[in-house]
């Protein structure tokens, strides 16, 4: 069955449906370059003109800003017509220098100090902070956001687990019981934390950023099999990895938020070859691909320019043989039993 951005598919064993193609919004944060105003304004319009009605955000993305651009599109849009999810984990102040903040990883982004806190009483503040950003009274679903070693040191990460365990996903179960959300997730950035974070706590599906790309399956039969099992949906953060599977390799290629290694280099070379075989647009592979697991129920690509949205949701529906993903297997770029779309 052809894909588009209206097909729906449900989260877990809720009520949520979400569409199969969201607008991952980290670049309107301005993660690797300055995304004018005007030009955040045409992104969304052309999301939305392109039948885009699942966004994704958060308050890490530009400190704030992402949210503040999110929302100001999507509430004057008809609130039954959308869904939306953001996360939780941090609240944002008023930094002690403003004068002198690093606004760091973030090329632009707000000027607001960030804080972790898992706990009760943190997530509801974080909530509580989202929906006045976004100036909405709604979200559908939220994300514990970046509970993992690449945002914590081993003993700070061990307090915080254990201040959701205790008591914020408490909150967690409080909004969803009470109709606030419709959903709770956790947001995974690492195959080990899919593996042994998430499976800690009862969630209802997983936003997973690197772990499950067209590049790297290796949580197949860990952490996305465990979600199988568990009754948990994917939702895949990172179709792109970050950069790579659509600039294509280069020298200025990113993955995993930083600069392609050479060995991910040569592996998406080899991926570049069987796409020019078979005539199959590196782009289109990378996010149909993991579309086709079971465990998955979105992917949420993100963009900075107009143009780069209409590009994506036709790549969705790109017609691409079964013979290339056979040849990916027999090569060795993708695991020979990863689960793979139907060919056209």
């Amino acid at each position: 069955m052809k894909l588009t951005p209206s097909t729906r598919r449900r989260v877990g064993s809720t009520d949520l449906e979400l569409p199969v193609f969201g607008l991952g919004t980290a670049h309107v944060g301005e993660l690797y370059s300055k995304v004018s105003e005007p030009d955040s304004q045409a992104t969304f319009d052309a999301a939305w003109d392109a039948g885009v009605r699942y966004y994704d955000t958060a308050p890490w993305y530009g400190r704030g800003l992402s949210e503040h651009r999110t929302g100001a599109f999507l509430r004057t849009r008809p609130r039954d017509q959308f869904k939306i999810t953001t996360k939780v984990g941090r609240t944002l102040h008023r930094p002690k220098d403003p004068a002198n903040f690093d606004r760091g990883p973030w090329t632009g982004g707000l000027n607001f100090e960030v804080n972790f806190d898992y706990s009760h009483d943190g997530i509801m503040r974080s909530y509580e902070q989202a929906l006045q950003r976004l100036a909405l009274d709604t979200v559908d679903a939220l994300v514990i956001h970046d509970m993992d070693e690449m945002f914590h040191q081993a003993d700070v990460l061990t307090r915080h687990q254990r201040d959701l365990h205790d008591s914020g996903i408490r909150a967690l179960q409080e909004l969803k019981k009470s109709g606030d959300i419709k959903a709770y997730g956790m947001g995974i950035n690492t195959g080990e934390a899919l593996s042994k974070i998430a499976s800690q706590v009862d969630l209802d599906f997983c936003i997973v950023a690197m772990p499950y790309t067209l590049v790297d399956q290796a949580s197949l039969h860990a952490g996305m099999a465990d979600c199988v099992r568990r009754g948990v949906s994917v939702i895949i953060g990172a179709p792109f990895a970050s950069g790579i599977l659509v600039t294509g390799s280069g020298g200025n290629a990113k993955y995993g938020y930083a600069a392609a290694s050479p060995q991910v280099q040569e592996k998406v070379r080899g991926i570049e070859a069987v796409c020019k075989e078979h005539n199959v647009a590196l782009p289109a592979a990378a996010l149909q691909f993991p579309l086709a697991h079971p465990a998955v129920v979105s992917i949420i690509p993100g963009a900075s320019r107009p143009s780069e949205v209409p590009q994506n949701v036709a790549s969705l529906g790109a017609p691409i043989p079964q013979a290339f993903w056979s040849d990916l297997k027999s090569r060795g770029l993708i695991e020979a039993d990863a689960p793979i779309p139907a060919g056209a």
